[in-house]
């Protein structure tokens, strides 16, 4: 049985109180003239004049070529580095450095598992430090598991699952810190053509029902539009915005009545276009 069919609750835990969501209507993310250079002697230009709101509660996919800046944009959303120039702002605070309400799924899940940690052993770490209780970490834990279908994989070690399998725990890890935003690096880049199907739809699944704001790098255009409410597309040398699609697709999707879709078909043949430079 897919995600997809499954219920599926809020991530390991109770609901995000109220006091603790940021405020209806505010964004997520708030990028503001962000510009990224490479470098202290070359200061090559990777990222330039970036502006933009992640609002709250959006699935937005971001597409551009190899090399346009897409990942560098994802670890500056992450904290994980700093603009040269510019600001990020998360809750209307400056990004200053990792956060667990900013969870990262990497695309090379291979390393990013701890390959001597099972399944469960690897999605508890992200409760170790936070959740005192053994017993209360085994019932998070569990509940994971069960919600991304790895009842049957959870003393496994990560060399014995699919790739499929593999990803589906690293997202478990990153749920089991209850992020507001969930950012996302090709998670799916190097999977086959129905696993990565089936996990895309797991994952609007989990989007809808946990109203998690979600950023997704991909260069798949197809992939970008099925998932997305918008669609930013970024051009290289250096990396900027060229233009936004209000993707405007009915939801729940589906693999094949979505994609067949006339404006589906629409935005993949504008985005196609706006890749080769037309």
């Amino acid at each position: 049985m897919s995600l997809a069919d499954r219920q599926i609750s809020t991530p390991a835990g109770p609901p995000i109180p109220a006091g603790d969501r940021m405020p209806a209507g505010a964004p997520a993310l708030s990028i503001r003239d962000v510009s990224v250079t490479f470098g202290a002697a070359t200061n090559r230009p990777v990222l330039k004049d970036i502006t933009f709101d992640v609002r709250e509660g959006e699935f937005l996919s971001i597409v551009g070529p190899s090399g346009c800046g897409k990942t560098t944009l994802l670890r500056l959303f992450a904290g994980l580095m700093a603009p040269t120039s510019g600001s990020i702002q998360f809750d209307g605070k400056p990004v200053a450095g990792p956060s667990r309400q900013r969870a990262i799924v990497f695309q090379d899940y291979t390393n990013a598992l701890l390959p001597w940690r099972t399944v469960a052993g690897n999605i508890a770490l992200s409760l170790e430090r936070h959740v005192p209780s053994r017993a209360a970490r085994d019932a998070q834990v569990a509940a994971l598991i069960a919600k991304m279908g790895l009842e049957r994989a959870a003393q496994q070690f990560p060399t014995q699952l699919s790739g499929g399998m593999q990803q589906r725990v690293q997202i478990a890890r990153c749920l089991a810190q209850q992020p507001r935003i969930m950012l996302m690096d090709e998670p799916f880049g190097a999977l086959d053509a129905i696993t990565r199907q089936t996990l895309q739809d797991d994952l609007l699944k989990l989007a809808a029902e946990t109203r998690m704001t979600t950023v997704f790098i991909t260069h798949d255009l197809e992939e970008a539009i099925y998932l997305g409410d918008r669609v930013y597309v970024l051009g290289a040398n250096p990396g900027r915005i060229i233009e936004t699609i209000e993707v405007g697709l009915p939801k729940p999707r589906n693999q094949l009545t979505t994609r067949e879709d006339p404006k589906f078909l629409a935005h993949r043949h504008h985005l196609f276009g706006l890749m080769q430079g037309h």
